[in-house]
Parts: structure tokens; C-alpha cells; sequence
């Protein structure tokens, strides 16, 4: 029964502040690692390794994204600005005869392809 109550009394002191409980697991499991770590030092060595290299080539790799995504920044503004030179260049009977060609070049194609289609299997 005394060991009972002193459990119970160290349950009623942990049980007003829950961070104290928590702290203790906390600086348990440290030392725990800790300990484990001075016991083995090649396998924590390893770890340190190989989880830094998985941590450098994903760094890299993220700057290497970053860069590709602001040159296709830089050539998507460079790509709208030779447009709107292009359409405010442009008077609207050049822009309407390029249509015209580009109509007739279609109707053109597709006439021939046409006959190629009606035709049928041998």
C-alpha cells in the first residue's frame, strides 16, 4: 500500500502541470539516443552521411527548379512583349490579308485531303 500511495502522489504532482510529464520523456529519450550513439558512432556516422547527402541533392535540386522556373519567367515576359509589338505593329489590312492566305492555304489542304478520304478501300 505505500508504494501505491507514493505512485499515486507523484501521479497528483505530474498531473497539475502535463509539460513537466512531457519534459521528462523528452530528456529520457535524449539520453537514451545519446547513450546509443557513444555506444555505436559508425552507424550514427552513417546516418549523418547518407541523410546529408539525401539533403544536398534535394537542395540542389530545388535551386535547380527555382533557376529553370525564372528563365521561363523571363521568356514568357519576352514572348508577350514581341506579341503586343507584333499586334500594335501591325495595321489591321496586313493582319486581315494574312488571314485571307491563311484561310486559302487551309481550304487548300483540306480539299485534298478530302479527296483522299472519299476514296475507298481496296
Amino acid at each position: 500500500m505505500g508504494t501505491e500511495q507514493k505512485a499515486e502522489g507523484t501521479e497528483q504532482t505530474d498531473g497539475g502541470n502535463p509539460a513537466v510529464g512531457i519534459v521528462r520523456k523528452v530528456e529520457a529519450k535524449y539520453h537514451e539516443l545519446k547513450k546509443h550513439a557513444e555506444t555505436y558512432p559508425y552507424v550514427w556516422g552513417s546516418y549523418a552521411v547518407v541523410y546529408g547527402g539525401f539533403g544536398l541533392w534535394f537542395a540542389y535540386r530545388w535551386r535547380r527548379l527555382r533557376k529553370t522556373e525564372d528563365r521561363v519567367r523571363v521568356l514568357q515576359e519576352r514572348l508577350r512583349q514581341l506579341a503586343q509589338a507584333e499586334e500594335s505593329g501591325s495595321t489591321s489590312s496586313s493582319a486581315s490579308t494574312k488571314v485571307d492566305k491563311s484561310v486559302k492555304e487551309s481550304v487548300g489542304t483540306s480539299s485534298s485531303a478530302s479527296t483522299q478520304v472519299d476514296k475507298p478501300p481496296q
